[in-house]
């Protein structure tokens, strides 16, 4: 048994039946829409966030009906930000295999991004979720404000620790801080709970982000059985390692490096991240000057009082199965390697 199939245990029954209440949220008459369901299903990911929904809401009473619409409503969200988001960046693979916009082309991957979303408010308006509307639309706003606000402050060397997290905060985190607050939305209606376990799935998304741009320096700096040393390519921990770099994006490692250097190195650090198509040997320095100035011991530290953060929500929670196994997802999204 994997370690994320014991953090399921809990709620093991409850994911299975998931999976058959989520297609029929997605299934659709026209034939080509029903083909791109099948094989978005055929390639799911791990379904952290719908996992946080289900742990959640065991953690303070019994899965309700509500419980699945909460979870359905979170990843018909996180579906159409990965379809829309693949369109925007022209990226053609996910999660190791083709992207819809690859197969479909962009027309297309739009109008199916579109219809997730408007699947997703039909399933809240016809069962009168206005609650966990409310949530989810608010992590809509934040993400396309976050995204936004990453275009404006990419590629510019003064952007700052605060607008990185401001950033990831609305970009990844409202979606972990959704999925927890709907969660517990969907078994009470105690305002101080919902609000503490937004709170738990923010800091939790932030150290989850932390840890991907983390993987995206380190597992693109050593060499592994099916790639040797060198950014860009896919290796063992299945997807493509030194994006960041070769798109420009100054992610915390990066922007405490930033701070650490002056003159010449500073400038010569900028001079590689803004060459334009960054090469092996410039992914390798840069890659080493983060290393050699600290930026991933210090990336590593603020992701660590993410962590703890996160758990400080839930401490006060009595013990529980399902409270056990949130504290070992919080671990397993911060210490993953991939």
């Amino acid at each position: 048994m994997s370690i994320l199939d014991n953090i399921k245990q809990p709620v093991k029954k409850e994911l299975d039946l998931f999976e058959d209440k989520f297609y029929q949220a997605m299934k659709s008459p026209v034939s080509l829409l029903d083909k791109i369901v099948h094989y978005i299903i055929k390639y799911k990911g791990k379904q952290i966030r719908p996992l946080f929904v289900f742990l959640t809401a065991k953690m303070f009473g019994e899965i309700t009906e509500s419980t699945y619409r909460a979870a359905a409503l979170i990843e018909l969200l996180h579906t159409a930000t990965l379809v829309h988001d693949d369109v925007v960046d022209d990226s053609y693979m996910r999660r190791g295999v083709f992207s819809i916009n690859a197969l479909w082309k962009n027309k297309i991957a739009v109008l199916v991004g579109d219809y997730f979303l408007s699947r997703g408010l039909l399933l809240s308006v016809n069962n009168s979720e206005f609650r966990l509307l409310g949530i989810v639309s608010d992590a809509v706003k934040a993400m396309s404000e976050g995204e936004l606000l990453q275009i404006e402050k990419n590629r510019k060397p003064d952007i700052t620790e605060d607008d990185y997290l401001t950033i990831i905060r609305q970009k990844t985190a409202a979606l972990f801080s959704s999925s927890c607050a709907a969660g517990a939305a969907s078994v009470t209606g105690d305002a101080t709970i919902i609000r503490s376990m937004k709170e738990f799935g923010e800091a939790a998304g932030i150290a989850f982000q932390i840890k991907d741009d983390l993987l995206d320096i380190e597992a693109g700096s050593l060499p592994t059985p099916d790639r040797p040393a060198g950014g860009g390519q896919k290796g063992t921990i299945g997807k493509p390692t030194g994006t960041d770099l070769k798109s420009k994006t100054l992610t915390l490692p990066v922007i405490y490096t930033l701070t650490q250097l002056s003159g010449s190195g500073k400038k010569n650090f900028l001079r590689i991240i803004n060459n334009g198509v960054m090469t092996k040997a410039g992914t390798t320095e840069i890659r080493n000057t983060i290393i050699k100035t600290g930026g991933i011991e210090y990336a590593r530290k603020r992701m660590n009082e993410k962590v703890s953060e996160a758990l400080s929500k839930i401490n006060p929670v009595t013990d529980n199965p399902a409270k056990e196994s949130l504290v070992k997802l919080v671990d397993f999204i911060v210490s993953r390697p991939y």
